[in-house]
């Protein structure tokens, strides 16, 4: 009982201790804050000195102010699907080929950037046909670098012609041309048409990428050969050795082939650099449009119709040999061009061909033709594409100025060559002693004549001479005759062309102080001589 008296009497005096306290506090933060009621709060003079100091400071020296910026804008997904303003940029887009880092490489691309003016007129070059390019290679799902392999082979000229008589801007070959089935004919030569020899470019690049597997195996398949490509791939196999393009034992010219295109993608895959070397932008739009006229046009008739040069209309349709376009043939008009074109082909009163067809009559002479269709001599070879001293038989078909005595083009449009007629030449005549005569040569002239012009036993007739010869063309057949009568000597004897001749030639069988039989053609199926 007193222990529980002691503790109540402990708590009374606790508690009255405590009011106590709490009274005193009060007094004192009265006594101590004597500021109006306008002044800072107390407590804020911890963060800030000037509310320390009793002079009275204004709210804008007291808190500092900042400007909140507004929060920037997060960037849309890139869709690589978009149009973009410069072909450069899709180009780019597109690239997907391994890339090669070798010194070759390294050459190539110093040596082009070391000549922007060359590098400037070859984007001149490419300006209209480039778009076309890069968007059949997006069609097909094809890497974009392929759109550079113009300059690696051309220089982007479609009339650009090898010594290996690859011409375009793909440079085809004949014989690959017939076989992706490039018209190479009197009219016109389809390894230069921008359309056809573009489809045909990238059908045989992605044939032989089918073929290896691999994009730089095939831009040197495409070089080389594949076959001379996959000899190169066997023959490292068996040695245990690598296959891949730098480990392949190839020509110089191959082996440059893939850097110098390595090198032209490093410089377009740089914007910067593009822009150092003052390389122009080309605009991502097509450049041109095609359309068919169903009726023959002359080709300075069709540039007068688009309204533009003749010069740039040949740049935009170079394939054609003949001043004359055959009906139903594509031509390639400049899409702004185009509304004009249709609008003048409307109106057009006039005829659209200045020239006809004319077959040459028996004993009638090129110089009497020019004459009778008041045409020089020089003009009607030219059109023709026929050389200076050749001689033409009876049924030889040639283009005329439209007059009297001309027959209708349209007749001849669907052929795929005009007949020429060549008129043989002399005889080589041998000298003793196994050597040449005077001026002449160890191989006979071949004679392709009439069987109506009497020359007697052995003769054989154009067509014949064209299923002896795999189907050459009558400008071929006139250039293997310009070349034969072209370089003869003074004594007219014969010189023949090994590589432009229609047919071998058989040696001549020597005998003293007799004439040398003419060379025999060899007739291509059976391979037996006539």
């Amino acid at each position: 009982m007193p222990d529980r008296n002691l503790l109540l009497t402990v708590r009374r005096f606790a508690l009255t201790g405590a009011g106590l306290a709490l009274l005193g506090f009060s007094r004192l933060a009265a006594a101590e804050l004597p500021a109006p009621p306008e002044a800072p709060f107390p407590l804020l003079s911890l963060l800030s000195p000037a509310l320390g100091t009793g002079n009275e400071a204004s709210p804008g020296e007291i808190l500092t102010t900042q400007e909140l910026k507004a929060a920037p804008q997060l960037r849309r997904t890139i869709d690589l699907t978009s149009e973009q303003d410069s072909l450069w940029n899709r180009l780019r887009n597109g690239f997907a080929m391994n890339n090669l880092g070798d010194d070759l490489t390294l050459h190539y691309q110093q040596w082009y950037q070391n000549r922007p003016d060359a590098l400037r007129r070859m984007v001149d070059r490419a300006r209209p046909y480039l778009h076309h390019i890069v968007e059949e290679l997006e069609t097909r799902g094809m890497p974009t670098e392929l759109a550079l392999l113009p300059m690696v082979e051309s220089s982007f000229n479609p009339m650009a012609y090898s010594r290996a008589h690859a011409s375009g801007l793909w440079q085809f070959i004949p014989a690959t041309g017939k076989r992706f089935n490039l018209e190479q004919s009197w009219w016109q030569d389809q390894r230069r048409d921008v359309l056809a020899s573009t489809g045909a470019a990238l059908d045989y690049l992605q044939t032989i990428y089918d073929m290896h597997g691999d994009w730089h195996l095939a831009l040197a398949s495409y070089n080389w050969g594949e076959g001379a490509v996959k000899k190169a791939i066997e023959k490292n196999q068996a040695r245990g050795l690598a296959t891949d393009y730098a480990s392949l034992n190839m020509p110089p010219e191959t082996r440059h082939y893939v850097p110098k295109l390595q090198a032209l993608k490093n410089i377009f895959g740089n914007p910067a650099l593009l822009a150092q070397l003052g390389v122009p932008e080309i605009a991502n739009r097509p450049y041109f449009a095609t359309l068919e006229t169903p009726r023959a046009m002359d080709i300075k008739t069709a540039a007068r119709l688009a309204g533009m040069s003749t010069e740039e209309f040949v740049r935009l349709n170079p394939a054609h040999n003949r001043p004359v376009i055959k009906p139903d043939t594509p031509l390639v008009i400049p899409a702004d061009k185009l509304d004009t074109f249709r609008n003048n082909l409307e109106s057009h009163q006039a005829p659209l061909s200045e020239w006809q067809a004319y077959t040459l009559k028996s004993g009638e002479r090129l110089d009497q033709v020019a004459n009778r269709f008041g045409i020089r001599l020089a003009d009607l070879q030219q059109v023709n594409s026929l050389p200076a001293k050749i001689r033409l038989g009876a049924g030889s078909t040639l283009l005329v100025p439209a007059g009297e005595g001309s027959e209708d083009i349209a007749r001849y449009m669907k052929a795929p060559a005009l007949p020429q007629i060549v008129e043989p030449e002399p005889v080589v005549r041998q000298a003793k002693g196994g050597k040449a005569g005077k001026g002449g040569d160890k191989f006979a002239s071949r004679e392709f004549t009439s069987r109506d012009g009497g020359k007697g036993k052995g003769e054989k007739t154009q067509q014949t001479a064209r299923q002896e010869t795999g189907g050459k063309t009558a400008k071929q057949f006139a250039s293997a005759a310009a070349k034969n009568s072209g370089k003869t000597a003074a004594s007219g004897q014969a010189r023949s062309d090994s590589r432009n001749a229609p047919a071998k030639a058989a040696p001549v069988k020597q005998a003293s102080g007799k004439n040398a039989a003419p060379a025999k053609v060899a007739k291509s199926g059976n391979g037996r001589r006539s």
